[in-house]
């Protein structure tokens, strides 16, 4: 048997001389189990935000994306095409022509970005599973038609049923003077409405989808690209691919996934999330540091006790490895508590949704939460790190107290 450790169990359960001991000592449980616990809780949610944020991106930014590093516009020829789909992961690419444009409805009017794309970009992006009303459809024979962010939708009033007013979408001409006659400085084509997709707020009230043969004819665009979206096959190693499509595009190309398309994004949310745990750190540490004034008063608490050991031969490292299992114990205690009821409070959120959102202000209904595993480690090895770093002190000063 570990001699320190059971007698620091025997002084932990035994009743002190005086009961402010006690007291202070559950304080000091309490806080590291209840900073403990608001750290989970804070970075699952986190993660939870993390996670839902991805899965929507993932919905409309393809896997990896092609674009020119200067100027906006290139032309591929047709055999960079096939290279490019003949290389080992590549599954699908879609040529997409991004434009701003300015829509009109009746007698609204609206400022998008309008996507055109080719017939494959439905098994590129998950795009037709966020569709609200109507269906995901491009093309039908001869005749186009647009899908419409449900923001965008909102904006122009646009009635899915009325099928008698088109949606007109008007680009300024190429190489024209400007003209104060709309008819002579705009490009202006109409198309039937096939339905409204939702994936969030900043797309819905950006984006509008077209075919890309109906974008280039209105651009007065031939081959133009503005950019090549990929969809990679099961399995294939992204940055392998990424580097396989380099050499076929050579150094004027980007080629980008997902987290570099929303690098500035990510990176925010990276920061808010090391922002809050250093927050939630240092008010662990604080909570942590009682443990200092518990082991002060329970040396002082415990002199004859010391002196009795000493008397018995016990050598000074002994008595000073007792109060630090004392100091650990009370902080192995608290810890666990908390990841234990932070782990129930998440488990119980992800599974019950408990704490939501208020009706109609987000497009899910309660907090998401995801626990990590790497996250429980990191606080648990954080509270054992601060706490034997607290409880050195008052025992390395033990023959100063006595």
């Amino acid at each position: 048997m570990n001699l320190p450790v059971f007698i620091a169990k025997r002084y932990l359960l035994a009743k002190k001389s005086h009961n402010i001991i006690n007291i202070i000592s559950l304080i000091s449980l309490a806080g590291i189990a209840i900073s403990t616990m608001a750290l989970i809780i804070v970075l699952s949610v986190f993660n939870g935000f993390e996670k839902l944020v991805t899965s929507l991106f993932s919905t409309f930014n393809p896997e990896l994306q092609i674009t020119a590093k200067e100027g906006k516009v290139f032309k591929l020829e047709k055999n960079t095409l096939e290279q490019i789909k003949k290389i080992p992961g590549v599954a699908y690419y879609s040529e997409v022509v991004e434009e701003n444009a300015m829509l009109k409805y009746r007698s609204s009017q609206f400022i998008v970005t309008m996507k055109g794309v080719s017939p494959m970009y439905p098994k590129i992006s998950r795009i037709d599973t966020m569709m609200i009303d109507g269906d995901f459809v491009l093309e039908h024979g001869d005749v186009d038609f647009a899908v419409v962010g449900a923001g965008v939708a909102s904006k122009l009033d646009i009635d899915l049923k009325n099928t008698s007013s088109p949606l007109t979408v008007f680009v300024p001409k190429r190489g024209k003077n400007i003209s104060l006659d709309p008819t002579n400085a705009f490009n202006s084509e109409n198309i039937p409405i096939a339905g409204f997709f939702s994936i969030q707020p900043d797309i819905d009230m950006k984006y509008i989808i077209l075919p890309i043969r109906f974008t280039r004819k209105l651009l007065d665009y031939t081959n133009e690209t503005t950019a090549i979206e990929l969809k990679l096959a099961t399995g294939a190693e992204t940055e392998k691919v990424t580097a396989d499509i380099k050499k076929v595009m050579g150094n004027n190309f980007n080629v980008k996934d997902r987290f570099q398309q929303q690098e500035l994004l990510y990176k925010i949310m990276k920061s808010e999330k090391f922002s809050i745990f250093m927050i939630l750190s240092f008010i662990l540490f604080i909570a942590t540091v009682n443990i200092i004034g518990t082991l002060t008063l329970l040396i002082l608490d415990k002199k004859k006790d010391i002196s009795i050991l000493t008397a018995l031969g016990a050598e000074h490292q002994l008595i000073k490895k007792i109060f630090i299992s004392e100091g650990m114990i009370i902080s192995l205690i608290g810890s666990m508590a908390g990841l234990a009821l932070g782990l129930l409070i998440c488990f119980l959120q992800q599974t019950f949704g408990i704490i939501k959102f208020p009706s109609g202000t987000f497009i899910i209904n309660a907090y998401p939460v995801d626990i990590q595993f790497a996250d429980v480690a990191i606080v648990f090895l954080l509270v054992t790190v601060i706490s034997f770093i607290s409880v050195r002190y008052p025992v390395r000063r033990i023959s100063r107290m006595l």
